[in-house]
This record gives C-alpha cells, structure tokens and sequence, in this order.
C-alpha cells in the first residue's frame, strides 16, 4: 500500500514538471516575456517634484563688508553689513579717562555724559555723594518679568531711586528687564513702567531690556527673530505714544544674531560691550562699557556708561517749509 502511494506521488510529479516545461517552451516561442512590468496606468513618474520655494519677506541689501565674531563651535564666523542700518562714526582715539571715569571729545572738548545704570542690586546709594563723583545721569530699573513663570514685578528700590538720583540733581532714564515672548507682553511691560512714572520729570530714554538667560532655562530660550523684533517695537511704541523717548538695550552678540536690525531704525541703541573701545559695527547713542565700575557712593560693582547724546536738551524738530 504504501510503495502504491509513491509511486502515485512521483507521477504527479513528473506529470507537473513536464506541463511548466511545456508552457515555458510555448511563451518562449511566443516572444513574450516574464517580467515585472508595471501597466502604463500604475507607472510612477521618476521626475523630481518641484522644490518649494519660500520667499523672505524682506531682502535687505549689503555694503559687501563684513562682521567678524567669535563662535564656540565654529571658531571665526562672520555676517554682511546691512546697508539699511546706519554705521557708527566714533573714533576710538577721541576717547578720554578722567578720574577713573571714561568721556568722548570732540576738538579735545568733552561732548558726552557719564552715568551709571542701577537696581535693587545696589540697595541703599548715596545719591549726593555719586553727584559729587561726576555723574551725571543714571537709568534706574523699573521692574522685570520673571524668566521661568513671567510675572512682573516692580523693583522694590525703584522709586527710592529714582526720588535719590533727582534730589541730587541727577538726570534720570528708566528700563525694563523685559522677558516677553510676545509683543502683546511687551506692550503690558510698558504699560507698567507709564503706571508708576506718576510726574516724575524723565529726561533720558525708557528702555526695553530683553536679554537671554544664560544660566538657566528661561521661557525666552526660543523666541524667534521676528517675535523679538516686534516685541521691541510694541515696547517703543507704546512709550512714543506716551511722549517718552523709547530706545532699545542689548549686547553686540545679541543684537546682530537676534534682531532684525533694519527694522529697529527709528529707536535708539544701548549698546552693552565690555571693552576699552567699543568693536560694534552700527551706530548706538549710549554705550555700557563695563558692569564691575567703582563709583563712591554706591557700594560695589555697578554698570556704567558713556551716553553721545543730550537728552536734556533735544534738538528742534525740523519745521515744515511750507507752513
């Protein structure tokens, strides 16, 4: 029974391979080939879609000149000189120091003002005693946003200062240390410096301070470009509106990676570079050139500052020729 079953088994197998010898021979014959060939209706095109092409919304032109700045990761780096945004015209040998304290000249005459930037960092100043060491402004700091939860908070030595500096016959500006991520934020910065400048006479700038945290996680760690930018505008503007002078601080890094430059023209600069002669290539009004100064009557370190312009006594606008 069982060499039956194997016999059986083998014919079937033979009779199967013969009839694929028999259909092979045939489409063979034919000319027709066995392949993988997809029909015309499935075929998939091997052309390239079309790049996507995203346009900048604003094409800025370039003097061909060049900025150089150090990187961590890459070393030497450099950025193009924007045209649009006008250059700075110090001369680093018109620079003086007079007892510890830095001016700019003119024809060997002083032309700027020196001042100091203060906080609650400081606590307690002896504002006569800082009048006597020559200074002649001071920017006092308003309040700040927290960096982690972003509440504002008023500087609790604000208006001690602020009433301290002016008694001593010190002309005085204000900043914010701004932590905003949107421009909405930023007007309610602004909003709370006019809420508390009451009549106080401000003759320098008011100043919108945004600045990246470096030592933390902060919840500006990835503001955008043009976020940023127009967080600077909102602060500036809703101060014009106020009938202050707006102007905006940051550092030479900050300030050239962060900012879109040519749309921050109609604002003052505050430049924070701490160096004997300043390297930054656009122009600025007011120069913080160190944060560990000596000046008697304030206890430690303190910021200080050359200001080129005189904001006690603004030019003339210019009046129209027809009127």
């Amino acid at each position: 029974m069982n060499k039956l079953k194997l016999v059986t088994i083998l014919q079937s197998v033979v009779i199967t391979g013969l009839i694929l010898i028999i259909i092979g021979l045939l489409l063979l014959h034919s000319g027709t080939e066995i392949s993988d060939t997809v029909p015309a209706s499935l075929e998939v095109t091997q052309e390239k879609p079309e790049p996507e092409v995203i346009e900048s919304e604003i094409i800025y032109e370039t003097t061909g000149e060049k900025i150089f700045l150090r990187d961590a990761e890459f070393g030497e780096i450099w950025i193009p000189v924007l045209a649009a945004v006008p250059a700075c015209e110090y001369q680093a040998d018109q620079y003086v120091t007079r007892n510890n304290l830095t001016y700019y000249t003119e024809n060997h005459k002083i032309i700027s003002k020196f001042g100091v930037d203060v906080s609650a960092h400081q606590e307690e100043i002896d504002w006569p005693t800082v009048k006597k060491a020559g200074v002649d402004f001071a920017m006092i700091r308003v309040g700040y946003r927290g960096y982690s939860g972003g509440k504002l908070v008023l500087d609790s030595y604000f208006d001690q200062n602020v009433q301290g500096a002016l008694n001593a016959g010190i002309d005085i500006g204000l900043y914010f240390y701004s932590q905003a991520i949107t421009p909405d934020e930023a007007v309610q910065e602004a909003e709370m410096v006019l809420s508390v400048i009451g009549d106080y006479p401000i003759t320098y700038p008011i100043v919108y301070d945004w600045e990246l945290v470096t030592t933390d996680i902060a919840r500006t760690d990835n503001v955008p470009v043009k976020t940023l930018t127009e967080c600077s505008i909102a602060f500036c503007e809703r101060i014009r509106q106020a009938g202050y002078t707006p102007m905006i601080y940051q550092n030479k890094r900050t300030s050239l990676l962060k900012l879109d430059l040519p749309e921050l023209t109609d604002y003052d600069f505050w430049l924070a570079e701490y160096n004997d002669r300043a390297t930054y290539y656009y122009n600025y009004q007011m120069w913080q050139y160190a944060s560990d100064g000596r000046v008697p009557g304030i206890r430690g370190d303190v910021d200080v500052n050359i200001c080129f312009k005189d904001y006690t006594n603004p030019e003339p606008e210019e009046s129209d020729a027809n009127a």
